[in-house]
């Protein structure tokens, strides 16, 4: 699977890994992306999401090399103060010189720190034991204009396409909403407008895309 790499925009996304949910409850879908924006949103930018009991999905910019390196610095510099080196902070060691693999290597720990907070609490309360996602998070580089826009719509339009709502703003566990009235502080709202060339555009493109689901998609087996 191709690595993260600093300013480039990727659709991201992961799936239980069994058959069983990992969001239960409305706690769980805000506790969730209280967690995405501790460790996720320092090293990305966030265009959508979009999260479902079983799975969710991401459009993100990770951002410019620049950051992360800074980022990485500033971690390693602070775990160089943990005598066990078992802290919060990933433990980089002294870094001298920060090469590509140790951005992507920060970047992908970044995921898993996130995946591994939300399991740990989310088996704590529901009582169980082992992974809750899937190891590997699948993502697909976004490479241009249309495919973000593609990418965009589709996420936001998951819930629809699952049965679980039939318009775009029923379903509150998604930036759908909280970009159209700018009241969702982790999402880039004025840039995904911007891309979309304004607000009109916004929802007529998704709009259009509800005109290419099959019949009976809103029958919740």
């Amino acid at each position: 699977m191709a690595p993260l790499q600093p300013g480039k925009s990727y659709h991201i996304f992961n799936h239980a890994n069994g058959f069983e949910d990992i969001f239960r409850n409305d706690g769980n879908y805000w506790f969730f992306l209280d967690k995405y924006r501790k460790h996720v949103s320092p090293i990305a930018e966030t265009y959508a999401y979009c999260l479902m009991p079983n799975h969710f999905h991401l459009v993100v910019r990770i951002r410019k090399r620049e950051v992360i390196e800074e980022i990485v610095r500033n971690k390693s510099n602070r775990s160089c103060f943990k005598p066990d080196n078992s802290s919060k902070v990933p433990n980089f060691g002294k870094v001298k010189s920060i090469d590509d693999n140790v951005i992507e290597k920060f970047l992908s720990k970044q995921f898993a720190n996130l995946f591994s907070a939300y399991t740990q609490a989310f088996n704590k309360v529901s009582l169980r034991h082992g992974s809750l996602f899937i190891k590997n998070f699948k993502r697909e580089l976004i490479t241009c204009k249309t495919h973000f826009i593609r990418s965009v719509v589709y996420v936001h339009r998951n819930p629809v396409h699952h049965g679980f709502c039939q318009a775009y703003d029923d379903w509150p566990y998604s930036s759908y909403y909280g970009i159209l009235n700018n009241d969702d502080m982790g999402v880039e709202n004025a840039k995904v407008l911007a891309v979309f060339a304004g607000r009109g555009n916004f929802i007529a493109d998704h709009s259009e895309s509800l005109k290419t689901l099959p019949p009976g998609i809103f029958e919740i087996p």
